[in-house]
């Protein structure tokens, strides 16, 4: 029997609070206060920190000296300029992939994708991310230039948090499921422009949805502000 290891404190809280970001239940910009933390998990101080470091790590918290740890959040402009780099390199990369593509890499994109949507019905949070994105690594691994491929994977870990925005979505998550199939498709046929264009496509309901958000918090925000007045 093959025993599995035992996660460290710092990892069960760092599996914890990605939990909570993945749920809504901790919005951007929201701070992360060490004390409430203690209270919730029982751990040292040391733990909660170390935990913050590999949430930090992976994009999904930023730490200010005298502030502390906040969910990492973004402005609209740094959203459409991230957006606007993203769409760069997804549509060179998927314009760069051979057309059809093998047999062989097609059945194992295909084996993700059938797992991604295994973790869609089981409402499994971290396995949709886990599979998203080996999904989309894989297929984009198909254009032959391995910088190409760093550079869109630290585009994607830049902007988790933006992305978690539909993981709970059960609509998204329908609509993210066909384009996936639907890319797979392509990667059988030889149009190489519709298939960068759905690469394209694939990304803009995160975009607009995470922007949908700023826009009523500040709209909340200015109506709050009047009543006070």
């Amino acid at each position: 029997m093959t025993s599995h290891p035992r996660h460290t404190p710092d990892e069960e809280i760092a599996d914890a609070l990605e939990g909570d970001i993945i749920f809504g239940r901790l919005k951007p910009g929201e701070r992360l206060r060490e004390e409430a933390l203690l209270d919730r998990f029982g751990h040292s101080r040391h733990f909660i920190r170390s935990a913050f470091v590999r949430l930090e790590k992976k994009g999904i918290l930023v730490r200010t000296r005298n502030v502390g740890a906040a969910v990492r959040a973004f402005t609209i402009s740094e959203v459409e300029e991230i957006y606007e780099v993203r769409e760069m390199i997804q549509r060179q990369a998927a314009l760069r992939v051979r057309l059809p593509a093998s047999k062989d890499d097609i059945v194992r994109i295909a084996a993700i994708q059938r797992e991604y949507a295994s973790c869609v019905e089981a409402g499994d949070l971290r396995g949709i991310h886990a599979c998203n994105d080996r999904f989309h690594l894989a297929v984009f691994a198909l254009c032959g230039n391995n910088h190409l491929l760093s550079l869109i994977k630290q585009y994607m870990d830049l902007t988790y948090v933006i992305r978690t925005n539909t993981f709970s979505d059960p609509q998204a998550l329908e609509v993210s499921r066909f384009q996936h199939e639907l890319m797979i498709e392509h990667l059988k046929g030889r149009d190489s422009w519709a298939f960068s264009e759905l690469c394209v496509q694939h990304l803009r309901p995160n975009k607009e949805k995470y922007i949908g958000r700023l826009r009523e918090a500040a709209a909340e925000t200015i109506s709050a502000e009047g009543l006070k007045r």
